[in-house]
């Protein structure tokens, strides 16, 4: 994308606080995804809320764990981070880790948690990029869960005769305004995150069952710096697929 054509102070263009829900896959994805970029937002005023299809309970390195005991800890480790990052509320929709499926049941437990949330903007992931960098497989998990986000919000959760159960509820439509992918091969959106990335390195620290090396986790991620930028002075960027609907 042409980076010269980017409004680096207000690239977003909201005129007034937007309610943001970031949808994903499992506990650490916003943080690695879009981590400093949830902390800006919420700097800026910006209610920012996490709804995570499942609680990562597969989420080990070759050893075997219970899965009750890793979901307690990964929730708590994601309740941390987004703490640090400002978020308002986390909640988890309980689908079983690595086992995602784009079927309607699915579709119609997001389509409720945006009914219920009405959010302007929601985040996602990429459902198309199966591939993460050029030497790794993007998990599905991450490409499911985008694709069930894609088909909830549209056409399914500003339609009333799409789970007509859900108005019994009094989960009345929502429309959202935008819809924001990251983890995307395709950006058309830009955001200069420098101030807040240390923030988003704070956050990932609070996922040890994830991460086994810290030092060399924060490592990796100074080093994703711009090319433009130096060590002494560093920038750092996150990229997204933004689509408008109004």
């Amino acid at each position: 994308m042409d980076e010269e054509n980017v409004d680096q102070k207000n690239p977003e263009k909201w005129s007034s606080p937007q309610k943001i829900l970031v949808i994903l896959a499992h506990p650490d994805d916003p943080e690695f995804f879009c981590g400093a970029t949830v902390a800006r937002w919420t700097r800026m005023g910006h209610t920012v809320e996490y709804c995570l299809l499942t609680r990562g309970d597969k989420g080990v390195r070759g050893e075997i764990v219970e899965r009750e005991t890793l979901s307690r800890l990964r929730e708590e480790e994601q309740n941390r981070a987004a703490e640090i990052l400002g978020v308002s509320q986390v909640r988890f929709l309980d689908f079983e880790d690595g086992y995602l499926q784009p079927d309607l049941i699915a579709r119609g437990k997001v389509v409720a948690v945006i009914r219920e949330v009405k959010p302007d903007v929601v985040v996602t992931s990429d459902p198309t990029n199966f591939f993460h960098r050029e030497d790794r497989i993007n998990h599905p998990d991450h490409r499911i869960a985008g694709q069930i986000v894609c088909e909830a919000v549209y056409p399914a959760s500003g339609n009333p005769l799409y789970y007509p159960e859900l108005l019994e509820k009094g989960l009345s439509p929502h429309e959202i305004k935008e819809l924001w992918l990251t983890l995307t091969a395709q950006p058309n959106m830009m955001i200069d995150v420098t101030e807040t990335w240390e923030l988003k390195i704070a956050a990932l620290r609070q996922h040890r069952s994830q991460i086994g090396d810290m030092e060399e986790m924060e490592r990796m991620q100074r080093q994703r710096r711009t090319a433009d930028s130096s060590e002494d002075k560093p920038r750092y960027v996150d990229f997204f697929r933004r689509i408008k609907f109004r």
